[in-house]
């Protein structure tokens, strides 16, 4: 009877010990998400009536439970690489035209149950590249590099191959000039199914002519219809 008692005592302590660790790493996994959701925020909020030598940053408020993860350029070649499955958005918070949709995007992806969305930030100040190659003209017209992108940027570049847009330059009487390259632009918002690239948008209204102007109720609908369509896809 000791031994039945002293057996089913061990068993106790066990389960709660194995209990007690996966409730801890759930709570770890929790706190985690929530430290990067609170990090977002508080980085595309520091920008709230700030100007830099352009315009004056629109305001935002971002929901303190939003979906983004921080991840770097690599971490998503890696992802692609071991054919996971994940939307990823390339952004960032001085970019004026991320600013436009990222409130929207917060609200579709909560409506729509999309609670991981990766995020790589592309630049290190306004305009100062820190992942992609960069080209400039030439007194020819010719698209000469300027700055090498990052390794893993090239190779962003050939797994998402198929969804992105082309690198253009406008010359001095406004003509495009073809770099002869995709580009991953701000803001990109990228579906991966088993480690393919299946859609990406912008989520930018055709409605929006200037990437600071006034967001409309038209303009709105715009936005949450096209991530609402794009969400429920990969949800």
């Amino acid at each position: 009877m000791k031994k039945k008692l002293l057996s089913l005592l061990c068993l106790s302590l066990i389960f709660i010990f194995v209990t007690g660790c996966f409730e801890k790493k759930e709570e770890t996994k929790k706190e985690e998400t929530k430290s990067d959701s609170l990090k977002f925020k508080e980085e595309y909020e520091g920008f709230n009536k700030k100007k830099n030598d352009y315009f004056e940053y629109r305001e935002l408020n971002i929901d303190n439970e939003n979906p983004f993860v921080f991840a770097t350029d690599s971490e998503i070649v890696k992802m692609i690489e071991n054919k996971e499955t994940f939307i990823v958005y390339f952004g960032d918070s001085q970019c004026p035209w991320c600013r436009s949709v990222i409130e929207q995007a917060i609200k579709s992806a909560k409506a729509n149950k999309i609670d991981k969305i990766y995020y790589v930030r592309f630049w290190d100040g306004f305009h100062e590249e820190k992942i992609r190659d960069v080209y400039e003209l030439n007194e020819n017209n010719k698209p000469v590099l300027k700055q090498k992108g990052t390794e893993s940027y090239s190779k962003l570049l050939e797994y998402l191959d198929n969804v992105l847009s082309e690198y253009t330059l406008k010359d001095k009487e406004g003509n495009t000039i073809k770099v002869n390259e995709k580009r991953i632009f701000l803001p990109n918002f990228v579906a991966v199914v088993n480690g393919e690239a299946k859609e990406l948008i912008e989520g930018v209204s055709e409605k929006q002519k200037e990437y600071n102007g006034e967001l409309t109720e038209e303009i709105l609908k715009d936005e949450e219809q096209i991530f609402n369509d794009f969400f429920k896809k990969y949800n």
